[in-house]
């Protein structure tokens, strides 16, 4: 009787405690149905054109585009001038003409022209389009293969003013210019690389060979012959080691990387002898028939073994070339400027690629290995004398941009950040600073165009307008002397612009992340010429879509201004709790915050949806566009220098907004944010609950030394002897790794040649021999980014979020979003 009530009262006890303890909760699903509706497959059936891309005419400022929208495409001309922008043709009475010559039907709003371009009277326009009609391919080389059809295209011709269509038969479509073809300005000749040396044709037998590669009566002319793998003359310096029959590919045409001057008489390269650089490998597992090894160059950052380089300058006409006297620093890098392509040759046939100059100058660049040091040169190629026009001198790295050159060389606009903000400077011919054009707190970009009648130098800047987020970009003018600074294209927008050669036009693409695009025509002076268009968001917003929120808040230091964009499920119930995910990238060649509309969502809208509120956010040393002191706040700590600022923003947020749960943070990013996700979980523990690294350079030991040195920093020695050499040392996320408290998922692709897989692989041993549970997903035959398997990657990052952050483990072995989206027609894919 004892015993019986003893085990009742136990039983009672049990009863009551369990009653007492708070009830479990429903687990929370992550909306997997709701992150399927925006794949990018889908998205492109949502969202069309977004901005104007102008095509500027030859003879007059007038520009063509064609405009996308949910329910047509159009096809238009401006005219600024007049003030008049109308459509190009009427796209019913086209389609009908089409269909009446081609015998297959098309309408108004299925018009599928390609290859658009205008006659030179610009009186008539040119175009293409397949139809369904089979026919030989005219270059085809066995009459029984498989593949020795294609489908008839036909050609025609429209009258603008007329409105007449006719089919030009028997139209023979120039060829697109083969890659290795490098065309003389005057197309007297073309320059190429074989067998590591240059080759040069004449006009006769380059028409051959684009008629047909492999014609034996094509006649080349060597013109260097001391070429060999690993110091070649172009491309071709060994990147064809792992062929199975080399001899046969390196006798293939390749690009020869030169310049030509403006008359067809030089032309100059930069050629590299890397003999001596180490090799790196990656293996393809996966392909046929057997697996293969993948052998390649690569210099890491502190090894002695650098690539050298040197420039040569050829006289076409003799046949003769010479080696320029340019060395001043040891390892040095060099790069010869390319002139500026016009904007009204765009759909020209060939563009060639013309150097930064005149017919007896041209313009370089050569910087130290530490790259606190730049030299802006030209080179005089009557007397092969190097020139110092500027010099760059920092205790972190120089940036350097595209110099302008004024009145034949006579004046030269330099950008430089030697005060510590992007700004421009105007030299005279002897190396003499004239004066500063521009000053102040804000960045200047790019030169857009150089008005030398009027002496105004057009440009793009970003962090002058006052309320205005940092980032937005904006189009200005100023004169020469420093005067007369003028917006041109205002509004609290990020701005893209488009400027005729003129220049007196332009056309302006501006939005934010939570406007639709729009664009306006303006000219030189500001003054609004028209509306042009805005993008048709109409079928995104029904499918749920919801702009995202633009924030700011401070830096670890409290008082650095950060600029962020947060991202919400379109089905956002403020009363829920919702984790957060920071999607990352710590620069410091760019930050990964969105400053404009952007319809592709893989990694920030497309990942909320699930169930997260999900943030971008910069930090100290992420981003050129604001001052040098923000740029290289991270030189000397590339590991870590990011990372309290993200953790800070986080903890911010989470005070602002009380329906993020800052006891459930994620973060994930790719290549250098798969290195700060990897980091974060090691230096933050406690903090990051789980991360999704993808592609990570975890150890910078292993990564190319230009990004790496320039980043971090490499220290140049130079004994009593005069012997220099450099001394690198990083921080690593291996050394770190026991650190892991939370989930952590790693990825590579097994090919990557840019961050080769040691990195993760690396991190992966750091983590076994800590004793440490993870988890490891391999990209077979994928490189840095993930081609044809980046969706497959989406839905294993969102299964990992959902289950480490939502608790959500109910997925089942089968994708089921990815199967849904294939036709069971039984067709192969």
């Amino acid at each position: 009787m004892k015993i019986f009530y003893v085990f009742v009262l136990s039983v009672f006890v049990g009863m009551q405690a369990r009653s007492q303890a708070p009830a479990a909760s429903a687990p929370v699903r992550g909306n997997y149905q709701l992150a399927s509706k925006f794949s990018a497959d889908k998205i492109k059936k949502m969202v069309f054109s977004q901005s104007v891309d102008p095509h500027w005419l030859k003879l007059s400022n007038r520009f063509w585009y064609v405009y996308e929208t949910s329910e047509i495409k159009n096809w238009y001309i401006v005219d600024p001038a007049l003030h008049l922008k109308k459509k190009m043709f009427d796209n019913d009475k086209l389609a009908a003409a089409i269909t009446v010559i081609v015998k297959d039907p098309f309408d108004a709003q299925h018009l599928p022209i390609e290859n658009l371009k205008f006659t030179k009277d610009e009186k008539s326009i040119q175009f293409d389009l397949k139809s369904t009609i089979d026919q030989v391919k005219k270059d085809r080389k066995d009459k029984k293969a498989a593949d020795s059809l294609e489908k008839k295209t036909f050609y025609f011709t429209y009258n603008l003013q007329t409105g007449n269509l006719a089919e030009l038969k028997d139209f023979n479509k120039v060829k697109p210019k083969p890659v290795w073809a490098s065309i003389a300005p005057d197309s007297s000749a073309v320059i190429f690389s074989k067998n590591f040396n240059l080759y040069w044709m004449d006009k006769e037998n380059y028409k051959k060979a684009v008629k047909d590669e492999n014609d034996s009566t094509v006649v080349d002319h060597q013109l260097t012959k001391d070429g060999v793998e690993f110091y070649a003359y172009g491309s071709g310096r060994g990147d064809d080691e792992n062929t199975m029959d080399k001899a046969k590919s390196m006798k293939k045409r390749r690009p020869a990387g030169i310049v030509w001057s403006p008359d067809s008489k030089y032309f100059a390269m930069e050629r590299v002898d890397e003999r001596k650089v180490k090799d790196l490998w990656v293996i393809n597992s996966v392909a046929d028939p057997r697996p293969t090894l993948e052998t390649y160059k690569y210099h890491l950052p502190g090894e002695k073994e650098a690539p050298l380089n040197e420039m040569l300058l050829f006289d076409f006409g003799a046949k003769t070339h010479k080696k320029l006297n340019t060395a001043l620093f040891k390892d040095e890098d060099l790069g010869i400027w390319r002139a500026p392509q016009l904007a009204k040759n765009r759909d020209d046939e060939f563009n060639p690629t013309v150097w930064l100059g005149t017919n007896t100058k041209f313009y370089f660049y050569r910087t130290s290995r530490d790259l606190k040091r730049i030299d802006v040169c030209s080179v005089d190629i009557n007397t092969d004398k190097v020139n110092i026009q500027a010099q760059e001198r920092l205790n972190t790295y120089v940036e350097i941009a595209t110099p302008g050159i004024v009145n034949g060389g006579k004046e030269l606009i330099e950008w430089s950040e030697r005060d510590g903000w992007a700004h421009f400077y105007l030299y005279d011919d002897a190396g003499n600073m004239k004066n500063q054009i521009t000053s102040g707190p804000f960045h200047c970009d790019d030169i857009v165009r150089i008005d030398e009648k009027s002496r105004v130098l057009y440009f793009t800047a970003s962090g002058r307008e006052p309320g205005e987020n940092p980032y937005y970009v904006h189009l200005y003018r100023i004169n020469f002397d420093g005067s007369g600074l003028k917006l041109l294209d205002p509004g609290n927008f990020n701005h893209g612009s488009s400027m005729n050669d003129a220049p007196n036009y332009f056309v302006d693409n501006f939005s934010r992340v939570n406007t639709a695009p729009k664009s306006v025509l303006y000219d030189n002076s500001g003054r609004k010429i028209m509306d042009l268009e805005s993008a048709d968001l109409s079928n995104l917003m029904a499918a749920g879509y919801k702009f995202p929120e633009p924030f700011k808040v401070k830096a670890d230091d409290g008082r650095t201004d950060l600029y962020g964009v947060m991202y919400k499920p379109y089905d956002f119930d403020p009363n829920k709790k919702y984790p957060i995910i920071e999607y990352v990238y710590p620069g410091p060649q760019t930050e990964a915050v969105n400053a404009s509309f952007t319809s592709s969502m893989n990694y920030v809208d497309r990942l909320a949806q699930l169930g997260f509120i999900v943030v971008s956010v910069g930090n100290r040393g992420g981003s050129p566009e604001r001052s040098k002191w923000y740029h290289n706040y991270g030189y000397g700590n590339l590991r870590d220098y990011g990372l309290a600022d993200k953790k800070a923003a986080v903890e911010q947020l989470a005070n602002r907004y009380p329906f993020i749960d800052i006891n459930k943070v994620g973060i994930t990013g790719h290549s250098g944010g798969g290195f700060m996700s990897c980091a974060a979980m090691f230096v933050y523990p406690d903090f990051f609950k789980v991360a999704v690294s993808e592609s990570g350079n975890h150890d910078n030991s292993v990564y190319n030394r230009w990004w790496s040195e320039k980043h971090n920093g490499v220290k140049e020695v130079v004994t009593a002897k005069g012997d220099t050499t450099f001394q690198y040392t990083i921080d690593k996320n291996p050394d770190i790794a026991k650190n892991l408290k939370g989930n952590l998922m790693l990825s590579t692709g097994d090919i990557d040649n840019n961050v080769n897989p040691a990195n993760s692989i690396r991190v992966i041993n750091a983590l076994i021999k800590a004793n440490k549970r993870f988890d490891y997903v391999l990209l077979p035959g994928q490189r840095h980014a993930y081609g044809d398997m980046t969706e497959y990657f989406f839905w294993r990052k969102a299964d990992y979020f959902v289950q480490h952050l939502l608790g959500d483990y109910s997925q089942p072995v089968d994708i089921l979003e990815m199967d849904r989206e294939i036709e069971m027609n039984g067709k192969r894919k």
